[in-house]
């Protein structure tokens, strides 16, 4: 078993065969994000490698990090690259292996096109189809998670060409690009068989929710002093949104406030919006979101601080955050947009923690 209760876990990506049930890896770095598959960096010993060649066998292998007998990360390993006495690996979650996946039969073999489509359902089929191939299957699941956005219109439907060769991963990533879209992050997990699961979570209209139970403070879990930058290209107290139509018939939405501070304007470009008042809405919401000034982008905490330990919070949740450095004090709602962990060292475990504001995302209420 690796330091602080750590064991790394290789797997056969076709065959389901483990390698390896205590991977002997150094200098681990893993972590999840929000929309994208998250990453692991580690290294290998060269005599190891040797020895089981199948170990280090790019695009063809499974990684597992397991923390006191619970997984906390699994991906594809996709590089294997000698560094003076070690091989250094670079791991990717399962959304990864879509960027090397191609609909080569055109809409999806048959699963589209899409009109006014729930785009939870066109992330299912897209891995259905990719699934379905030959010696394509990564036995990923898919959440049955459905939304309230649409995508297609009879006027243009979203369509899979097989001339193009669209890349799936890339559609996916159109998918959950939309304000009122739905978000997905990578999760591995044991199952109640003793098996192995690789799921893709999908939240609508976020992942993750506003937690009261936990928190980030200064002093407390935050151990680092991490910097609040401000900047004036962000700021804004003048929205302008645009909304469908063209030349003069374009809708558009002006918000605007005197708050003692020099004019600033903003372009909130919304071409699929056809109603004023959700303009209107949108824009006041943005306006309100420029307003606010300093954010904490990231931090280092404690990985088994009762406050929040490693394992309670998820990508997406709302975590109030409190930083107080020599510069200025920060208090508010952030979302965890990602993390990663460093699980030896001089310093131990460490943990840090992506945040962005959680004024920055529009949605409604959260959803377990």
């Amino acid at each position: 078993m690796s330091p602080a209760g750590y064991r790394y876990i290789a797997q056969h990506a076709l065959s389901g065969e483990i390698l390896s049930p205590d991977l002997p890896l150094a200098d681990v770095e893993f972590g999840p994000e929000l929309n994208g598959p998250g990453a692991l960096t580690a290294a290998l010993a060269p005599r190891f490698a040797r020895s089981r060649p199948d170990i280090a066998d790019e695009g063809n292998v499974l990684l597992y990090v397991e923390r006191d007998g619970a997984l906390r990360w699994g991906g594809l390993l996709w590089q294997a690259t000698p560094e003076d006495r070690t091989l250094s690996l670079e791991a990717a979650g399962w959304s990864s292996y879509l960027q090397r996946r191609h609909d080569i039969h055109g809409e999806l073999d048959g699963r589209g096109p899409y009109v006014y489509a729930d785009p939870c359902k066109v992330i299912r089929d897209v891995w259905d189809y990719a699934q379905s191939l030959p010696d394509g299957s990564l036995g990923v699941t898919v959440d049955g998670t459905e939304s309230r956005a649409k995508v297609g219109t009879p006027a243009e439907p979203l369509r899979f060409a097989w001339w193009e060769e669209p890349v799936l991963g890339d559609a996916v990533d159109d998918l959950v690009a939309a304000a009122d879209s739905p978000d997905y992050t990578c999760d591995t997990h044991w199952g109640s068989d003793g098996q192995i699961v690789r799921r893709v979570r999908l939240g609508y209209p976020r992942l993750g929710t506003r937690r009261t139970d936990i928190a980030f403070t200064s002093g407390i879990n935050i151990i680092n002093s991490p910097a609040i930058p401000r900047s004036a290209d962000e700021f804004a107290n003048t929205i302008i949104a645009t909304g469908a139509g063209e030349g003069r018939s374009k809708r558009r939405a002006v918000d605007s406030v005197l708050d003692g501070r020099l004019r600033m304007e903003t372009v909130l470009a919304l071409p699929d919006v056809k109603g004023t008042d959700i303009l209107a809405s949108r824009a006041a919401a943005e306006r309100k979101r420029r307003q606010l000034r300093g954010t904490v982008e990231q931090i280092s905490i404690r990985p088994d601080h009762p406050a929040a330990p490693l394992g309670a919070f998820q990508i997406g949740d709302d975590v109030f955050t409190q930083v107080s450095n020599d510069w200025a004090d920060f208090a508010g709602w952030m979302r965890i947009v990602g993390w990663s962990v460093r699980p030896g060292g001089s310093e131990g475990e460490t943990v840090t923690v992506l945040l962005e504001r959680a004024d920055a995302f529009q949605y409604g209420a959260a959803e377990a």
